[in-house]
């Protein structure tokens, strides 16, 4: 089986937020990036567990720039066979989807595994832009991933319960907590990962649709006040006057 795991480098969860001068770019100063843990954690952990069940390989891509490649190299550390960089800024999901659907188009992969969503956007838009543009069935937030003959057989969750969906591949899944558990690479994969291939590609020229004007945070969050248990009608009030329900 032919898997490709599309991988995003977003920011640590810890990392601390804040904007330009202007307001129009995240900054970047002094931020640590990860690999998505979607992507990380559930994408390429359920394809390398479906390689090493069924045989095949498992490429992995990414958007972006050199800066991306110790994100990329820890995948093939975790144990993806080779990876490859579209060298170019990801600007938007728009632009990142079809970089992505470029690629994927001359390869003919079984499968293409995405993290249900990036922890800094949190758009969950890629996979399923990515699932258009190839032409391609797509199953969003699945669970978990198994092959019976011939057919994909999914599990997501739907209000009020699950749902088990049959699918011919080739198709493009979103990966969401459950689909697997978290793999750390170890010394022999980390050894192996400088000696597997690392492909840099040029960006196909596409329309630039989105562009984003403005960033701003939240603001702050105001002091927690405390009533006295017995002073109800002070409750009462503050619940009128001040409580918002958002």
């Amino acid at each position: 089986m032919k898997i490709l795991v599309c991988i995003s480098r977003v920011p640590d969860t810890e990392a601390r937020v804040a904007f330009t001068a202007e307001g129009s770019a995240f900054d970047e100063s002094g931020v640590t990036f990860i690999m998505n843990p979607y992507d990380e954690w559930y994408a390429l952990v359920r394809a390398l567990e479906l390689k090493e069940s069924l045989g095949g390989s498992v490429t992995v891509v990414h958007v972006g720039t050199a800066a991306s490649d110790p994100i990329i190299r820890k995948a093939l550390a975790i144990g993806a066979d080779d990876a490859v960089r579209i060298d170019a800024e990801a600007s938007s999901a728009d632009f990142t989807a079809r970089q992505l659907a470029a690629f994927a188009k001359s390869e003919n992969y079984d499968l293409i595994l995405c993290g249900k969503e990036t922890i800094d956007y949190n758009g969950a838009e890629v996979p399923g832009m990515l699932a258009e543009l190839l032409g391609l069935p797509f199953v969003s937030h699945a669970e978990k991933l198994e092959m019976e003959g011939q057919k994909f057989v999914l599990t997501r969750p739907v209000t009020g319960g699950t749902e088990v969906v049959e699918v011919e591949g080739p198709l493009v899944v979103s990966a969401a907590k459950g689909m697997a558990e978290q793999r750390i690479p170890n010394m022999r994969g980390i050894m192996m990962a400088k000696r597997k291939p690392l492909k840099v590609v040029p960006p196909v020229e596409v329309e630039e649709k989105v562009q984003f004007v403005h960033f701003e945070l939240p603001p702050a969050k105001k002091e927690v006040k405390l009533i006295d248990p017995e002073n109800m009608d002070e409750l009462v009030r503050l619940l009128h006057e001040e409580a918002k329900v958002i």
